[in-house]
Order: structure tokens, then C-alpha cells, then sequence
């Protein structure tokens, strides 16, 4: 019996040891019995103390509020060190408390408040009343932060991203609080605006395409296409960042919340009274505002712009860049060619202010005036020379010389050679104005034919003694006779019968002005001859002989 008395009290102080001994790594409750040298001093229970540093029972940024009296949650982690003391941590308990409490808010998705204390690798760290999580830095607000000074050491909200109680990593977002509440509030504020409404809003940004402009806690788009009737290249010309300006709300989309801003609106469209002060073919000063590729646009008053097509710029030069003959800024004068209201598009002509150079120079060249000028452009059909008004004339390979091949002149020429030519034709509508260099001192075969008819008996020079027959000049005009035609007896119809020198009478057979050449024939006088001889002194029927007859010609013509 006394044996079952002692077991049963063994027992029981063991049970009692066990109750009263804390477990080491568990959070236990103490009570605060002093504070000296920078540490509280707290009883856990069964004759143990332990120590703990007063800055763990501070929260970032602040001091520590702790009293003797107070009671705390530490972490046991030893029962005894060597000092017969417990080690015991309020940090590790603050830590085990806060998981358990970010545990339930992660699972219920409920904001947790936190301090952001210090600054990490791509990012900062937040402590969350014990636990410390990771802020990323493009979590920490709705733009990017140039200087997170002002938000160090703050109790704010975050929301818990990702937590892994395993690895001890936390993930928190101050940007999804800011989002939140900022759709809130934009909710709020697009419900009070309806579209049209006449609103007043503050520069906020400005980028090349417009500006936003908050309207109270809400920002709308003001694309620079609406912030004035004229062009504006950008937005910096006529805005600053913090100014008030007064809006007009175009669109609102309600699932996007996106608002379209409007300034133009808001003041008289200068295409109400386009077609009244423009009319078609008037003439206007205007002011370059933009050059492309495929024309300049000329602003005629503010918010009014036309384009001045590149093929209506110039009536000389075509195939340049419009930048070659204006400049932006610069006045012009223009005339109106076209207008399109509905299109807001009016279409401008530069050279139309301008006489057609082709038609003064018709005016001030007639066919057959003498011109001078500097060729421009040597071809395998011709010369381009350069005339006044900028324009150009061609003298084809047939008109730079009489006598020759063309095609072996124009080897003479040389581009910036000054020449001389006679205009023979200009064409207006093709833009064309041909000249002649040859025609210069006229035409040496029309001069030497002139009074020379079909028939007439002229006198020549042998030039020249070939096979075929013999070349021969007459006033500078040369032609060719054949063996053929060098007389009516066929043994006299022999070339070298003839020498250079000879002076020959012949008959004109043909005259060619195209060709520019003589048919010639000392055959065909012979013939005409023996004709007027018979007609003159008798028939074959008469009974004198032809050697009569011609004998007695021959007496008359001596």
C-alpha cells in the first residue's frame, strides 16, 4: 500500500513537472519583473527567468512601449543557459503570432498593416508585426517611385501576394491597395460625369500624343488631335504640367473607365466658314507648317491647313522634294484649288500663283527667234539646253547640223557648252520647245535652189570622180550624177571621161527638200535639146538629117 502511495506521488510531481515546465520552442506568457540596461526581465513561470532587448518590443520607426507588470508572449528557446537563465525571444514570438494572424488574412484575402523599414535588392522590406516580408519595387506604387524616403517607417496597408511559412517568404503589394482604392474612386468620379459636360482638370503629364488632365481624382486623355483647331506638333506648345484648364468630356468608356478630353471643342470651328473665305481659284498668304514627301501643308489662319500637293509646286521642277523649294515657317502665296468640307480638306496650288513659263516664253519667242544657253543634258537623241524661266529646249540630232550625221556632231558638244539655236516649235500643253542650231544661218541648199525649177539647165563642178558615176556642186550644194545619166551615148556614159574642175552643164530632174537634193541629169539636157532642135527647124519629115539639124543649131548657138 505504502508502495502504491509513493508511485501514485511520483506520478502526480511528475505530472505537476510537466505542467509547469514549459516546452522549449513553444510561446509562452510572462510577466515583466524589471527593466535595467536596455532589457526587460521577465518571469515565465517556474522560477525561470529569462532576458530579452528592449528594441524587440519596438515597432519600426518607434520606441518601445514596455512596463514592469506588463505581460508579453516570448519564445522559450532554451530552458537554462549557463547562467541558470531561460533564453527567450519576444521577436520569435511576435514572428510565430504574426504567421498564425497572415496565415488567416492571406486565406481570407484581407488586407494586414506593415511598416516598410528597410531597402533590399530589388526592392524593400516590410515588417508586418513580426514577420518581415518582401516589397518588390514594382509593387510599391501605381507609378514608379524615384525616392521611397517619405514611405520608410510608416504603418500603411499591403496586400499579401505569395507566403511560404516553410521558407519563411512573404510577398506583400502596396500597389494593389492603391489600385483598389483608386478604381473606387474613379467609379465614383465617372459616375458624376456624362459626356459633354464642361469640366476643369490639372495637367498631370505630358507625352508626344497628348496629356493627362486629373479631373479630381480620375485622369482623362487629351489627345493633342483635340486640344486645338490648328495643328499642334506637341502638346508642350500650348500646355504646362500643373496648370488648370477648362475641358470637354467626348467619350467615357464605362468598362475601361478611359475618358476622352476635349479643349477645341469648346471653341467656334474655323471650318464653319472655310468655303465662304476661301473660295475656289482666290488667292491667299499662308504660313509652312509641315513638309512631307508628298507636299507641304500651309496653315491659311489657325485651324484651317491645306496641302499644297508636291506635282502643284513647282511648274519646272518635278521630281524634287518638297523641303527643296520651301521651308517650314515660311509665307507663301497660294491658291485655292479644292475644298471638301466634309473631309476638313483643302487642296492648295503654288505655281498656279505663278505664269506658266512655257506660255511667256511662247509670248516672248516666236518661232525662228534666236536664243542662247548653257547645255544642261547631253542624250543619245539630242541637247537639253537651259532657257530662261528655268525650262529647258532640245535640240534633236537632225537639227545640229546640215551636212553630216548628227549623230557624229553631238560628240562636239560638252555639257555647260553656251550655244545658240533658233526655236522652231513650243508646245504649251506638253511642256515642250524644240530648237534648231543648224537653222541658225539658214538653210544652204533652200538658198542655193532658190529660182532653180524642174527643167532648168544649170551649170555644175565636178567634185569628185567615182565608178558609179560623178559627184558635182552647185552654190554649195552637192549632188550625185549616175554613170546613167552622164549622157545619151552609152560609150560616152564613162566617169573618168570627166575630171574635178569640170565645169558641166546639166538639167534639173528633181528637187528634194526633204532629202535636200538635186536630181541632175546630162542625159536628160541632151534629150531636151535634140527636142527643141527638131521643134525649131523641122521634122524627121522634112527630109533634112538629125546631124543636119543639130549642126545648124550648133552654127546658131556660136
Amino acid at each position: 500500500m505504502a508502495n502504491a502511495s509513493m508511485e501514485e506521488f511520483e506520478a502526480l510531481l511528475q505530472e505537476s513537472f510537466e505542467i509547469d515546465t514549459p516546452e522549449e520552442g513553444s510561446v509562452v506568457k510572462g510577466k515583466v519583473i524589471a527593466i535595467e540596461a536596455g532589457q526587460a526581465i521577465i518571469d515565465v513561470g517556474y522560477k525561470m527567468e529569462g532576458r530579452v532587448e528592449l528594441k524587440e518590443f519596438a515597432n519600426p520607426g518607434e520606441a518601445p512601449e514596455i512596463a514592469v507588470g506588463d505581460e508579453v508572449e516570448v519564445f522559450l528557446r532554451q530552458v537554462e543557459n549557463a547562467k541558470g537563465e531561460a533564453v527567450i525571444s519576444r521577436e520569435m514570438a511576435r514572428r510565430e503570432e504574426a504567421w498564425d494572424r497572415l496565415e488567416k488574412a492571406y486565406a481570407n484575402e484581407e488586407r494586414v498593416e506593415g511598416a516598410i523599414f528597410g531597402r533590399v535588392k530589388g526592392g524593400f522590406t516590410v515588417d508586418l508585426g513580426g514577420a518581415v516580408a518582401f516589397l518588390p519595387g514594382s509593387q510599391v506604387d501605381v507609378r514608379p517611385v524615384r525616392d521611397a524616403g517619405p514611405l520608410m517607417n510608416m504603418k500603411q496597408p499591403f496586400q499579401i501576394l505569395k507566403m511560404d511559412r516553410r521558407r519563411g517568404n512573404i510577398v506583400v503589394s502596396r500597389r494593389a491597395i492603391l489600385e483598389e482604392s483608386r478604381a473606387e474612386q474613379r467609379a465614383e468620379v465617372i459616375g458624376k460625369l456624362a459626356e459633354g459636360d464642361e469640366v476643369d482638370g490639372v495637367v498631370k503629364n505630358i507625352t508626344e500624343y497628348g496629356a493627362f488632365v486629373d479631373l479630381g481624382g480620375v485622369d482623362g486623355l487629351l489627345h493633342v488631335t483635340d486640344m486645338a483647331w490648328r495643328r499642334v506638333n506637341h502638346p508642350s506648345e500650348i500646355l504646362n504640367i500643373g496648370e488648370t484648364i477648362k475641358v470637354q468630356v467626348i467619350k467615357i468608356n464605362k468598362e475601361t473607365h478611359r475618358i476622352s478630353l476635349g479643349m477645341k471643342q469648346l471653341q467656334e470651328d474655323p471650318w464653319d466658314l472655310v468655303a465662304a473665305k476661301y473660295p475656289l481659284e482666290s488667292v491667299h498668304i499662308g504660313r509652312v507648317t509641315n513638309i512631307t514627301d508628298y507636299g507641304a501643308f500651309v496653315e491659311l489662319e489657325a485651324g484651317v491647313e491645306g496641302l499644297v500637293h508636291v506635282s502643284e509646286m513647282s511648274w519646272t521642277k518635278k521630281n524634287v522634294h518638297p523641303g527643296k523649294i520651301v521651308s517650314t515657317s515660311q509665307e507663301v502665296e497660294v491658291m485655292v484649288l479644292e475644298i471638301d468640307g466634309a473631309k476638313r480638306r483643302v487642296s492648295l496650288g503654288l505655281k498656279q500663283t505663278m505664269r506658266n513659263p512655257w506660255e511667256v516664253f511662247a509670248e516672248t519667242h516666236p518661232v525662228g527667234t534666236e536664243v542662247e544657253g548653257e547645255v544642261k543634258n547631253i542624250t543619245e537623241f539630242g541637247l537639253f539646253i537651259g532657257l530662261e524661266g528655268d525650262i529647258d529646249g532640245m535640240v534633236h540630232l537632225s537639227d545640229l547640223t546640215w551636212e553630216g550625221r548628227g549623230e557624229d556632231v553631238i560628240n562636239d558638244y560638252r555639257k555647260g557648252d553656251v550655244v545658240k539655236a533658233a526655236v522652231t516649235e513650243v508646245d504649251v500643253e506638253k511642256e515642250r520647245i524644240s530648237l534648231s542650231i543648224k537653222a541658225l544661218g539658214g538653210d544652204p541648199f533652200v538658198d542655193a535652189v532658190d529660182g532653180v525649177k524642174r527643167g532648168s539647165v544649170i551649170t555644175v563642178e565636178v567634185t569628185a570622180i567615182e565608178d558609179g558615176g560623178i559627184e558635182v556642186e552647185y552654190e554649195g550644194a552637192k549632188s550625185f550624177i549616175r554613170r546613167s545619166d552622164l549622157s545619151r551615148d552609152r560609150a560616152e556614159q564613162r566617169p573618168e571621161r570627166f575630171q574635178v574642175g569640170d565645169k558641166v552643164d546639166v538639167r534639173v530632174t528633181n528637187i528634194d527638200q526633204k532629202t535636200r537634193k538635186l536630181g541632175l541629169s546630162i542625159k536628160a539636157r541632151e534629150i531636151a535639146e535634140e527636142k527643141e532642135a527638131v521643134a525649131q527647124y523641122g521634122s524627121s519629115d522634112s527630109g533634112a538629117s538629125l546631124g543636119d539639124i543639130l549642126g545648124a543649131a550648133l552654127k546658131t548657138d556660136d
